[in-house]
């Protein structure tokens, strides 16, 4: 774990946290977040919400309640998420996306990390050690 500077979780982070399937990775990902939060470094963007939200209700192997969503959004997402998106935004991802063969959605997060000053995105997803300026891409389960 970084030791100095922001975190971004991309969603599958924050997904692994509730996955029973993987309990190797669920550890992973709870430790992680609780360090990340206990040290005030942990930041999300309003797409990790939305995306979260989707996968909760829809396509975890237990799905969330309605009520167990809204209590994960009051506990953990709501205070986490830190990036709301503005037209500037969108602009300064597309050309992220055009310069570096990025999909759009992780054109999006990487952009809100930027954004945000984040030194860390974890992710499983993303190139493991790749950088966007001072940004890092790390694999917490590699």
């Amino acid at each position: 774990m970084t030791t100095a500077g922001k975190t971004f979780f991309d969603t599958n982070i924050l997904v692994y946290q509730f996955d029973h399937t993987a309990p190797t990775k669920q550890k992973q990902a709870q430790t992680l977040i609780e360090q990340s939060i206990s040290k005030k470094q942990a930041v999300i963007s309003s797409q990790v919400v939305q995306e979260f939200m989707n996968v909760g209700l829809g396509k975890f192997s237990s799905r969330l309640s309605v009520d167990e969503l809204e209590l994960v959004m009051a506990q953990i997402l709501k205070p986490l998420c830190q990036h709301i998106p503005t037209f500037d935004f969108y602009e300064r991802a597309l050309t992220l996306y055009k310069s570096n063969s990025l999909s759009l959605y992780d054109a999006l997060i990487i952009q809100a990390a930027i954004d945000l000053g984040c030194k860390t995105l974890y992710s499983e997803d993303l190139q493991d050690g790749q950088q966007f300026g001072t940004l890092t891409i790390t694999n917490p389960f590699s």
